[in-house]
């Protein structure tokens, strides 16, 4: 299998401080070896060994690729006049989901999978080289099935979200939603997903519900995540902590004890800037949470009602700028901490054994992704030992 050089890397990002400076593991005017899927060796650029290939990366710096552990890319439709009506005064609330409910359930397979092919490559373009997507735009048991098979085909980290809002069919009968959502819809979706989530909110669903729900995928063998504390303050930080969940997302409102709870625990606090900008809401306190010593993780909640972006360069600017964190934070939050929220350790970092999952910036330091946002700064994304872009 051949071998590859990318050599006269300005500022190297590796994640591994065994590695290099600070807790990023800076490496300055570093090469990487990729030997198949996988990097083989890191170091400068002098002591490179010998290689089958070489890519000049001609003084740019260079990152692991994004790791995206929270989007909802399986859906159908537009809700371009619910965001004008949002940025002309209109609040925001769960229920506009039902829109995108009604458009996905009358979309082909065949519509499905080109959207979510497109958003995934309109991602990998950005530095995106692991994302994790949801159902729950169809809330029925065929259509939620069906969103996770779509899904499947394209990313290994899929997850169960039949729980997003109440179905319309069971508006008036909600614990028989709970009924479907944890009985037939789970036989049928657990076997294309790997994690469970539930939509813990007012105009969602209660904490007794959320355990119910969490407590039967796992029985199934998946793993729990959680949308939690996003509208208001409530349980579903606390009960993510409680069931081991992998991540607790949104974490917008946050009581003492719920940060206490986070920085104790091993449930990382994944923070979905896109979604405050999108909604004008208050933003997540990530200094608050990173000064506790919890987890944190970045992603983009991609989804065309309240964050309809695929940018994590994006959520990384906005973090810095709105959220208390600084460069350095925001990246290892937007790569490693989005692996750990994923509990990946191949993923989130360039050491040798790790995916060969990188991104090359036409700029000499990762700190350009807050110092000049909205630049197109991504030039060249390798993804498992294939240069994608």
């Amino acid at each position: 299998m051949a071998t590859t050089v990318i050599t006269n890397i300005s500022s190297l990002v590796t994640n591994d401080p065994s590695l290099g400076a600070g807790p990023l593991g800076l490496i300055q005017d570093a090469a990487v070896v990729v030997d198949g899927d996988r990097v083989a060796w890191v170091g400068a650029s002098s002591k490179a060994p010998a290689t089958d290939n070489r890519v000049d990366a001609e003084g740019r710096a260079a990152l692991p690729g994004f790791v995206d552990s929270h989007s909802h890319l399986v859906f159908a439709g537009d809700r371009t006049a619910e965001f004008n009506a949002r940025m002309s005064g209109r609040s925001y609330s769960a229920g506009g989901i039902r829109t995108t409910v009604a458009a996905t359930r009358a979309a082909t397979d065949g519509a499905l999978e080109a959207n979510l092919v497109r958003h995934i490559r309109e991602a990998l373009r950005q530095g995106t080289t692991t994302l994790e997507t949801k159902s729950g735009y169809g809330l029925t048991v065929e259509d939620e099935a069906r969103a996770l098979r779509i899904a499947a085909a394209h990313t290994d980290e899929v997850t169960y979200l039949g729980a997003h809002i109440v179905s319309p069919d069971y508006a008036d009968d909600p614990a028989g939603y709970v009924e479907l959502v944890t009985g037939a819809m789970l036989d049928a979706c657990a076997p294309h997903a790997r994690w469970v989530d539930v939509f813990c909110e007012r105009g969602a669903f209660d904490g007794d519900q959320a355990r119910a729900i969490l407590t039967a995928g796992a029985a199934r063998g998946l793993i729990p995540r959680v949308h939690a504390n996003q509208l208001s303050y409530g349980p579903g930080v606390q009960l993510a902590v409680e069931l081991g969940a992998a991540s607790a997302d949104h974490c917008t409102h946050l009581t003492d004890a719920d940060v206490d709870a986070l920085a104790d625990g091993d449930t990382v606090a994944t923070l979905l800037p896109g979604a405050e900008f999108s909604t004008r809401a208050e933003w997540p306190d990530a200094r608050r949470l990173l000064d506790a010593g919890a987890t944190v993780a970045l992603s983009t909640d991609c989804n065309p009602g309240s964050s309809y972006t695929s940018s994590m360069p994006f959520c990384v600017a906005l973090a810095v700028r709105d959220m208390g964190m600084t460069p350095d934070e925001a990246v290892w939050s937007a790569t490693a901490g989005g692996a750990a929220a994923l509990r990946r350790d191949d993923i989130g970092r360039i050491a040798p054994g790790a995916l060969a999952d990188l991104a090359l910036l036409d700029a000499p330091s990762h700190v350009h992704l807050a110092y000049r946002p909205g630049v197109p700064l991504v030039s060249a994304v390798w993804r498992r030992g294939v240069r994608e872009v």
